[in-house]
Order: structure tokens, then C-alpha cells, then sequence
């Protein structure tokens, strides 16, 4: 029986072990830097599109986001069809244009897998929200030069099974791709990313239109969007 070369075999582990320390040295340089850059935001805001996919269903939609301290969220919705999703630090909110009826429901109750973001302009540490944070090869960049982080998000394991954040050189995240349990696929793009500007706290006071009835829901639900023709819960 052949004998390996134990000095190869040495060699082959010290470089392995090698790789793969210097790659968690970066995920956590990169992960940090993440951290200190939202950390330091006061405000946000970028155009939006949003691409799910499961169930035979594929649907793309886009608007704006803003984001300001602390933990409120506009979701302005364009196409194909207007809506608004907004958190205003107590309670989420979610309007579809022409409807008569708006739906409200305690923050606390919510796990809606748009509400997180909030927490971009909070006290961010992805190493704690997200377990196993590795680098992703597997997933193109949307843009050159950017590196793709996955990790399993600790709130969430029952309905996300991964989540994988594409970050920029100046460590902005533009990407967020997130792969629930049950297959779907929600992909959400940012561009025209501005921070740090001016940003009205009226953006996040819901006003119900005229006529509008503001439906209060006080039960924990996944998402307030309602079932569209032809479409799954956001």
C-alpha cells in the first residue's frame, strides 16, 4: 500500500487551514465595515426593485425606499401597480392605491421580510444577526468589483433559509437576495443610493386617503400585503 507524503499532506493542511482563516478574517473585516458604515447613517434612500420568484410565479416590481432614524421605512411602490408599505417605528402600515380599506399591525407583530431593513439604520452587527456569515462565490455581482456575503438570519430560520448581501468596495450593501424554506426567491436591488439627506419625518405619518378605512390587525402575521390577483404574499 502506497504511503502518502506526510510533508505534502502537512503543507496541503497548512495552506488549507490558511485559506480558509484568511477568508473569515475578511468576512469579518468586510462584516464590520458593513456595521460602521450603516451604523454612522442617519437617513437613506434609493430606488427599489424587487424580483420574486416561486410557485411558478415570477414578478417584478419597483419604487422608492426610504429609511431614517430610528427604525422608520417607506416602501413606495410604482410598478406595476402603486402601494405603500411604511413603518413608522411603532406600527406597519400597507395601502394599495383605490383600495378602500388600508391594514395596520403592531411592529412587534410583524415578520414581514422587508421589516429588517430598518435595522440598517440601527445598531447593525451582521455577525450576530446573521449565523455561519461566509463569503458566496456562487452569486454573480450586479455590479463589478462588489463581494457577496450568505449567512442564515437567527430571527427567521423558520421561514428564510439563507440570505445573501451583495456589498460595494465603499461598503455599501446593494443587493439583498433572500431564499425562504418553502423555495421562493426575493430579490431586492438598490441604485441611486443616497445617504445622509434631507428626508421629511411626515414620509413616514400614514394619512388615510378619503374614504379609506384603516383595518387594525393586533395578530402576529408574516406580512401585511395582501394576496394580489395572480400573485403570492409579499
Amino acid at each position: 500500500m502506497r504511503v502518502g507524503n506526510p510533508i505534502f499532506a502537512a503543507v496541503a493542511f497548512l495552506l488549507f487551514s490558511a485559506i480558509f482563516w484568511g477568508q473569515a478574517a475578511s468576512v469579518r473585516a468586510t462584516a464590520s465595515a458593513v456595521d460602521e458604515h450603516y451604523n454612522h447613517l442617519k437617513t437613506f434612500k434609493a430606488e427599489f426593485t424587487e424580483i420574486y420568484q416561486g410557485d411558478g410565479i415570477s414578478r417584478t416590481e419597483s419604487g422608492t425606499l426610504w429609511l431614517k432614524k430610528p427604525g422608520r421605512m417607506r416602501w413606495e411602490y410604482r410598478v406595476p401597480r402603486e402601494k405603500l408599505f411604511l413603518i413608522d417605528s411603532q406600527n406597519a402600515y400597507f395601502y394599495v392605491t383605490g383600495d378602500r380599506q388600508a391594514r395596520k399591525t403592531p411592529v412587534k407583530n410583524l415578520d414581514d421580510i422587508r421589516s429588517p431593513l430598518r435595522y440598517l439604520l440601527g445598531k447593525t452587527k451582521l455577525e450576530k444577526e446573521l449565523e455561519g456569515l461566509s463569503v458566496a462565490p456562487d452569486l454573480t455581482p450586479i455590479q463589478q468589483g462588489d463581494i457577496v456575503l450568505r449567512g442564515v438570519p437567527k430571527t427567521m430560520k423558520d421561514r428564510v433559509s439563507e440570505v445573501l448581501l451583495e456589498v460595494s468596495a465603499t461598503h455599501q450593501i446593494h443587493r439583498i437576495v433572500i431564499h425562504s424554506v418553502d423555495s421562493t426567491v426575493t430579490d431586492f436591488r438598490f441604485s441611486q443610493i443616497e445617504e445622509n439627506v434631507p428626508v421629511q419625518d411626515s414620509l413616514f405619518r400614514f394619512t388615510a386617503p378619503p374614504g379609506v378605512e384603516v383595518f387594525e390587525d393586533t395578530q402576529v402575521t408574516q406580512s401585511i400585503t395582501p394576496r394580489l390577483p395572480g400573485s403570492r404574499k409579499n
